[in-house]
């Protein structure tokens, strides 16, 4: 056995250090810039996609949101509805009462709409006084009867505009998706189907003033 000179000690073995990242004042406040831009950069989307007064989708995520859905009936044969929606008596309110009032019918009407209308569906502003609704999983003769029970819900919706409540109407149009559809065919459709829905409500309602 080998002995070690005099005064030698046995070395341990050295163990290794856990290793530390240091970040430097200078990294961290880039990651913390980098962070805000993204953030930023996300809520500027979301804004592009929302209606900035009614706070729901606008006419570019709906078209995107239909051109998916499109896709999705082509795929796996789903059933779904597009309803095209004109708000009735809007113009008379804005003229007499001002913007804000017509501003305040239409967010009311914004809410009736979705509180009628599942999750899974989707209910957006298509512009000015148009509203555009998808609706899954139903028949053609389920998304007529929906139609009809958000021109009832609007028809029966009052706002109270500096102590006045005027009344607000809808008409509804609906096309269902077909599977060679191309997004212009569908709302070329729904916005036809939607015109001939309100000459037919005009029509009744004088037939019902002049009874």
């Amino acid at each position: 056995m080998t002995k070690r000179p005099a005064g030698q000690s046995r070395r341990r073995k050295a163990q290794p250090k856990a290793q530390t990242t240091a970040v430097s004042p200078l990294v961290a406040t880039l990651r913390a810039r980098l962070a805000e831009a993204r953030k930023q950069i996300a809520d500027l989307k979301q804004r592009a996609d929302t209606d900035v007064l009614l706070d729901i989708p606008n006419r570019r995520s709906f078209e995107r949101e239909l051109r998916r859905s499109l896709a999705y009936v082509k795929r796996y044969r789903a059933t779904a509805a597009l309803l095209y929606l004109d708000v009735d008596r809007l113009k008379p309110i804005n003229d007499r009462y001002g913007h804000a009032a017509g501003d305040a019918a239409l967010k009311a009407i914004a809410r009736e709409l979705i509180g009628h209308v599942r999750m899974s569906d989707t209910v957006a502003r298509l512009g000015g006084d148009e509203f555009g609704i998808l609706l899954w999983n139903l028949k053609p003769a389920d998304a007529e009867k929906k139609a009809r029970a958000l021109e009832s819900a609007i028809d029966q919706l009052r706002v109270n505009v500096r102590g006045r409540v005027p009344r607000l109407g809808i008409s509804a149009g609906v096309t269902m998706l077909a599977a060679t559809d191309e997004t212009a065919d569908v709302l070329i459709r729904a916005d036809a189907a939607m015109y001939r829905r309100k000459l037919a409500r005009r029509a009744a309602a004088r037939k019902r003033r002049s009874v």
